[in-house]
């Protein structure tokens, strides 16, 4: 066992191999719902690797047939009979969720789910989340809380950046499960593989990614999401003071000097 591998029993399991960290829900048993200990589980492992510089990138799986099945209702429900009737604590969990969500998004390194079974409510989320996404070919994903009378709120907000409007809203307000081929064209995933091949595809994603420089890797993921909260000019603005700065860096120095001279750049670590 590396000194990044998890216990069996761990609701989180992670797993260091060529750069790339490899994290897993763990929970099968009961569907990998984002319970408050997984939640809590991501969020110190996000913190942890954001400071691991070994890590290029990572991938997100899941063991068992149900990537994730969102939130964990019994826990939440049990909560109904507090004084405020849940509010802190329902409060506390969203938070908690959208805080690890947001997570993603601002980590150095990208992240890569790797989808097999259902992706349903915060689970869709979660994937929605993730900067880049594969999918088995049986794998579907559905925000299903219309059906029980609590609209996915805050899935909506990562679904509405990566899907067009109609498609988010459509997922959101059907509330039916999506099959994989549909996701990918609906712009949820980036492709479809044979069932059972999402975390081999993931990986190779990841192991293309952690060959590049990390410093522009990171520099580009960061300016990517700042843009695309900006209007047009400012967009363009930003997106070329990044470009200014990126292109005295060092990295950007010997990758053009490498490809002049016909070799393979070194990276700075």
């Amino acid at each position: 066992m590396n000194a990044h591998q998890t216990p069996d029993s761990a609701p989180l399991m992670r797993s260091d191999h060529n750069g790339i960290a490899t994290l897993t829900l763990n929970r099968p048993q009961v569907r990998n719902p984002l319970s408050e200990a997984t939640l809590m589980a991501l969020s110190e492992t996000f913190s942890a690797v954001a400071e691991d510089h070994s890590v290029k990138a990572v991938v997100l799986a899941s063991s068992g047939p149900v990537f994730s099945a969102g939130h964990d209702l019994k826990e939440m429900t049990a909560h109904r009979g507090d004084e405020d009737r849940g509010r802190a604590y329902f409060k506390a969990i969203l938070g908690l969720c959208s805080a690890v969500m947001q997570q993603i998004t601002a980590l150095p390194q990208p992240v890569i789910a790797a989808v097999e079974g259902t992706a349903t409510a915060a689970g869709c989320q979660l994937v929605a989340s993730c900067d880049l996404a594969v999918a088995g070919d049986g794998a579907k994903f559905c925000t299903p809380g219309v059906h029980i009378g609590l609209f996915c709120s805050t899935p909506m907000v990562a679904l509405s950046r990566n899907l067009s409007a109609k498609h988010a809203m459509e997922m959101l307000l059907l509330g039916e499960m999506v099959p994989a081929e549909e996701a990918a064209r609906m712009g949820l995933v980036n492709r479809v593989v044979p069932a059972g091949g999402a975390l081999a595809e993931a990986q190779r994603l990841a192991g293309v990614i952690a060959s590049k420089s990390p410093a522009t890797v990171k520099v580009g993921k960061r300016a990517f999401y700042e843009q695309r909260e900006m209007g047009l000019q400012q967009a363009y603005d930003h997106a070329s003071a990044v470009m200014v700065d990126n292109m005295l860096a060092r990295d950007a120095e010997e990758g053009i000097g490498a490809f002049m001279e016909k070799r393979a750049p070194v990276w700075e670590a």
